[in-house]
């Protein structure tokens, strides 16, 4: 018999997954092209040439027992992460070295990392609907307990009078993921500032410490001149989770990083605890050719004018034919309003158009479907004709 703990996960398992096998089957019976699967968050744009280039000559270049092997550190490379380190710095005006970054296997394997480094059993990890549904799992990993906050409709910026009466003595952790997932909202910096200021005022009142786990894959994928605030910068105990997965199309290679300032608390332990976590866990390092290719290509960007042209046709589309949706200003989702209050039997009505959409419920916040538009634009213009008939089933 499996594990109690794990006939929980896989009875609740992934409805994004379970919605993506659904297209692949039916794109078996109808053709890839007559099916239009918007479930995964799987960039459609390729990687920069950039990171081709690298990877070619650091096959030739490298040592293949050292580029191939274990890293003398679980942090990874340390010219890798200091080079992460001074791009971070000439970013965002900070001063980071080495010893702040940890190389992960993606953001998921980072955020595993920095809570099984922070949780004990009990421990209370916030998070603001809605929010992407594996940080439950996670927070699961290590016995702690997800406390939601629930989600403004109107904005989709968190509800800052809920979270400060639901941070407790027990609060070890607050994810904030922006841009984020799935509404495409950027946190603005106002917003970061009376977070901040809460936070800091619930440290002194509980006398711990509560740290900010800032989950960043997005990062790169802002539109209209949108400013996405980076957090250390507002407050001290900021952890920041990274992923090349969306920024350089990487999601398979799994090759992210964590920020841990010095000017956290207890900063030493906490970038000792997460070294080694990273090897307990498993992933002993992260991937060492990808640690080298994003060195390489730490100034390349995914041509985000794809996903803004996906952005624009899918928004307006969607809104011309009736639907409700905030306009994203960042990562690549719509979150669209359900016509009816059971958005599963919404997802279950457009699949009869092939139209494949991941309820929001998965996220925490019922009513709302998500469309990830990171899909190729003849799939998005080819797919309002069929969104038309499923908005003439619901007049």
């Amino acid at each position: 018999m499996i594990s109690k703990k794990m006939e929980n996960m896989v009875a609740n398992s992934s409805a994004i997954r379970a919605m993506f096998e659904e297209g692949n089957r039916l794109a078996g019976i109808y053709g890839a092209e007559n099916v239009y699967d918007f479930s995964l968050g799987n960039p459609n744009v390729p990687a920069p040439e950039a990171v081709k280039e690298a990877i070619r000559e650091l096959l030739d270049e490298e040592n293949p027992v050292v580029l191939h092997g274990y890293t003398n550190s679980n942090a990874g490379y340390e010219d890798v992460r200091q080079a992460i380190a001074e791009s971070l710095n000439n970013r965002f005006g900070t001063y980071f070295a080495s010893k702040n970054i940890t190389m992960t296997v993606g953001a998921a394997g980072g955020l595993n990392v920095i809570l099984k480094s922070l949780l004990n059993p009990g421990d209370e990890v916030i998070a603001f609907a809605p929010y992407f549904g594996e940080y439950r799992s996670y927070t699961n990993n290590y016995d702690g307990v997800l406390v939601e906050i629930s989600p403004d409709t109107a904005t989709f910026q968190p509800k800052l009078d809920e979270f400060e009466a639901k941070i407790t003595s027990k609060t070890k952790a607050v994810i904030v993921n922006t841009p984020n997932n799935p509404t495409g909202v950027v946190y603005s910096e106002e917003t970061i500032q009376k977070m901040a200021a809460i936070m800091e005022a619930k440290q002194k009142e509980y006398q711990t410490d509560i740290y900010l786990v800032s989950d960043e894959p997005y990062r790169e994928l802002a539109y209209d001149g949108v400013e996405v605030p980076y957090l250390t910068k507002y407050y001290a105990n900021t952890v920041v989770g990274y992923s090349y997965s969306k920024s350089l199309s990487l999601p398979g290679e799994r090759i992210g990083y964590l920020v841990i300032p010095d000017e956290a608390a207890d900063s030493e332990k906490l970038i000792g605890a997460a070294n080694v976590a990273t090897r307990i866990l498993g992933f002993v390092n992260a991937p060492t050719l990808q640690q080298k290719v994003v060195k390489k290509c730490l100034n390349e960007k995914t041509d985000i004018s794809y996903y803004n042209r996906n952005r624009e046709t899918l928004y307006n589309g969607l809104k011309e034919l009736g639907f409700e949706c905030i306009k994203p200003e960042g990562a690549f989702y719509l979150f669209v309003k359900s016509p009816v209050a059971d958005e599963k039997e919404f997802c279950a009505a457009a699949k009869k158009y092939n139209v494949l959409i991941v309820p929001g419920s998965s996220f925490a916040c019922p009513g709302y479907v998500r469309l990830a538009y990171c899909v190729s634009y003849e799939t998005i213009v080819n797919s309002l004709p069929k969104f038309a008939e499923l908005a003439a089933e619901y007049r």
